[in-house]
């Protein structure tokens, strides 16, 4: 007799859905419970919501350049009507539905691929089945070989600017709001708070982004932080440096925001992206032996096994080990494969890239200056501005760099930053050459279009290299 493994997954974002279908596809017995909809947070109320408003704002800020490309707006007819400002309830529609649309397309998917879908709250029983609260009020019992848990996080509330989903929000309540608000004041300047202070800026509303520390995205790469920074300022948008918010109350249709040393901002609306929590609560983790870590995540090793529990697996957000939807997939697909006994290498995050979707965007990958150890040998480094490309020229794109690091010694590419439009789109030739160990001779040779914005990929490391020569 075939034993056939029993794989219970709760969650049905990246690391969930992505698990099943790797699991369904080798063999084992797949239950999927997801208790919002399938593709979870961040297809219905985070990713891909946020990158389609996004979108909308790109379009808008593309607009910034036309009269230096010589177009004229006023009076132009684009799509039988005039481009004149945002219609934010029809934006938001369109979220919407492209959202509920992705969720039903990997629905189906994993239907197809003979994943069972069970909508209902999940826990872990202490013996580690699965429990799950099903819509009609009963209870369903679920055993399982394996367990993956990827229940992904939610947004972090303080006390004092708790969100009423009409003036005070966070980033979930956003896509509910029927009109553009005409003085938005945006609490937090990590990666939430800038991608949707520019976004709304570029829509039409007047920013105030107050962040606590010096400079708007502190964790990410000084550089690109000084010029999305000075694109903000220059845009009109308010940036307010070393703030830290105290307070958000209503008042009437107005908001006002307490600072800590006692200042008020006033808006028509405030977004609170002070952070996000691991959701751990009710699922009989303590019960079960999964520890947590000192953040609340669930603690697993690098191919996504709890360090406490067998049998258990984790993925995702929950996990605290890079809030990107990408590492979320990619954890679940390990986990399936080891816990499955297929070969599997073990997450490495040096090769992973990710992107901030401001514009310009930022996209980064591998060893930098910003996450690089202390104990990690020396690099050489050369940054390439963005207006020094023809192509660049050509579209009017005046903000960004690129910038290449390798290692001293062998000048293997190790990382990468990129800020320019569609970023995202130009840090994967980046990301291969980390991930393939390449030389910075080897990616300074390889042929590019003229023009195009890649070249700047090439040219940099051209640069590198002379640098390098000159040292020696």
């Amino acid at each position: 007799m075939v034993h056939v493994t029993r794989i219970v997954i709760i969650g049905g974002g990246p690391g969930g859905y992505e698990a099943a279908l790797v699991a369904s596809r080798l063999g084992a017995e797949v239950v999927l419970v997801e208790r919002e909809g399938v593709g979870g947070a961040s297809v219905l109320t985070d990713c891909v919501p946020s990158k389609t408003l996004i979108a909308t704002a790109d379009v808008m800020s593309s607009f910034e350049s036309a009269e230096e490309l010589g177009i004229r707006i006023g009076g132009v007819s684009l799509g039988g009507s005039c481009v004149t400002g945002v219609n934010l309830d029809r934006v938001n529609r369109r979220v919407k539905n492209l959202a509920s649309a992705q969720s039903v397309d990997i629905a189906e998917s994993l239907a197809k691929a003979g994943v069972q879908i069970v909508k209902g709250r999940g826990r872990l029983t202490p013996d580690r089945q699965v429990e799950v609260d099903l819509p009609d009020g009963t209870v369903a019992l679920y055993h399982a070989d394996v367990i993956l848990l990827a229940t992904g996080v939610r947004p972090r509330e303080v006390a004092e600017a708790m969100p009423d989903g009409e003036r005070i929000l966070n980033w979930k309540q956003v896509y509910n709001l029927k009109e553009l608000p005409p003085e938005l004041i945006v609490v937090g300047s990590g990666v939430t708070g800038a991608e949707f202070a520019g976004a709304y800026q570029a829509l039409g509303s007047a920013v105030t982004l107050v962040s606590s520390r010096d400079r708007v995205l502190p964790g990410e790469d000084a550089d690109a932080a000084e010029v999305l920074e000075s694109v903000f300022r220059r845009r009109g948008m308010r940036v307010l440096s070393r703030s830290r918010a105290a307070s958000a109350v209503r008042d009437g249709d107005r908001v006002i925001v307490t600072l800590e040393d006692g200042r008020t901002v006033e808006g028509s609306h405030v977004l609170m992206a002070v952070g996000s929590l691991p959701n751990t609560e009710d699922l009989g983790l303590e019960e079960a032996g999964v520890e947590l870590t000192k953040t609340g995540h669930i603690d697993v090793d690098r191919v996504s096994r709890s360090t406490s529990a067998p049998g258990v697996y984790a993925a995702g957000d929950v996990t605290g080990v890079l809030l990107l939807a990408s590492v979320a997939a990619m954890q679940g697909r390990i986990a399936m494969y080891h816990a499955l006994g297929e070969a599997v290498w073990p997450i490495n995050l040096k090769r992973v890239s990710s992107n901030i979707f401001t514009s310009p965007e930022v996209a980064t990958v591998g060893q930098t200056n910003a996450n690089a150890h202390h104990d990690s040998p020396g690099f050489n480094e050369y940054k390439l501005a963005l207006d020094s490309n023809p192509r660049a020229k050509m579209l009017d794109f005046k903000d960004g760099f690129v910038k290449l690091f390798s290692r001293k010694g062998s000048d293997t590419i190790v990382g990468g930053v990129i800020v320019a439009p569609r970023a995202s789109e130009l840090i994967h030739p980046i990301t291969m050459a980390v991930d393939l160990h390449l030389t910075v001779d080897q990616v300074a040779s390889v042929f590019t279009v003229y023009p195009s914005l890649s070249g700047s990929i090439a040219e940099a490391a051209r640069r590198l290299h002379a640098d390098v020569k000159d040292e020696d």
